[in-house]
C-alpha cells in the first residue's frame, strides 16, 4: 500500500483536491483506493460520499488512528487529508505510515512565506530529516502567464528545501467536479486532458519514491 499524506500551513491551499483528485486517477487506474480524512471540514470525506455509481468508488474514513485503524488490507493507495495549519502533533498518527509528503502552496506572498516556515518546520521531524519521508512541494491554483505565478514559482525553487513536483494550473473545472463527487480523470475529453497533463509529473514523483 502506497501512502500518501497531504499537509499545509494554512486552509484554502489546494489540499483537499489534491487528495481527490489523485483519488480519482487512482481510483479510474483499478486500484482499491481509499481517503483518511483528518481536516475538521471533511470536504474529502464527503466527496468520496458523493461518488456516483458510474466511476470507481473510494472509501472514506474519517481521521486519526482510528481511522487508519479501519483501512481495509487490500488497499492499494490511501490518501490522507490532514487539518489546516497543521503542527507536527497534527500530523503525528500519520507519518510513521507515510510513504511520501506533498504541501499545496499557492502564488502569494502571504502563502509562501507560510509555507517556507512549515517546511522548515517539517525538516526537524524525524522521520523527514533522516530522509526516510520524502516531501514535495505542489504550486496550486497558478495562472503561468503572469509575473506572480512565475515569481512565485521561482522563489519556492530557490528557498525550499524540497522540490517542487507539480505546477497545477487554476481551473473552475476542480470546483465544480467536487461538487459531484467527480475529478479530472473520471472523464475524457480533450480540455480535461489538457489539465490531467499538469499532474504527469506529481504522479511520476510519487511513482519514483515508492
Amino acid at each position: 500500500m502506497l501512502t500518501t499524506l497531504v499537509a499545509s500551513s494554512k486552509g484554502g491551499c489546494g489540499k483537499s483536491t489534491l487528495v481527490t483528485q489523485l483519488a480519482s486517477h487512482w481510483a479510474q487506474a483499478g486500484q482499491h483506493t481509499a481517503i483518511v480524512d483528518g481536516d475538521r471540514q471533511h470536504s474529502s470525506f464527503h466527496w468520496a460520499e458523493l461518488r456516483p455509481d458510474n466511476v470507481p468508488g473510494v472509501l472514506a474514513l474519517e481521521g486519526g488512528r482510528r481511522g487508519l485503524q479501519r483501512v481495509p488490507p487490500d488497499t492499494q493507495q490511501l490518501l490522507i487529508d490532514t487539518p489546516a495549519g497543521s503542527t507536527e502533533r497534527d500530523l503525528e498518527p500519520y507519518l510513521e505510515s507515510a510513504n511520501v509528503l506533498l504541501v499545496p502552496v499557492l502564488p502569494s506572498s502571504f502563502d509562501l512565506d507560510a509555507t517556507l516556515h512549515f517546511l522548515d518546520e517539517l525538516r526537524s521531524i524525524n522521520r523527514i530529516h533522516r530522509g526516510k519521508l520524502p516531501v514535495a512541494l505542489v504550486a496550486n491554483r497558478l495562472k503561468p502567464w503572469t509575473h506572480a505565478s512565475q515569481d512565485a514559482v521561482a522563489r519556492l525553487a530557490e528557498q525550499s528545501p524540497f522540490p517542487i513536483a507539480a505546477q497545477l494550473r487554476d481551473s473552475q473545472a476542480y470546483v465544480l467536479l467536487a461538487g459531484l463527487g467527480k475529478g479530472i480523470f473520471d472523464y475524457q475529453s480533450e480540455q480535461v486532458r489538457s489539465h490531467q497533463q499538469d499532474w504527469k509529473a506529481l504522479l511520476r514523483w510519487i511513482k519514483r519514491q515508492h
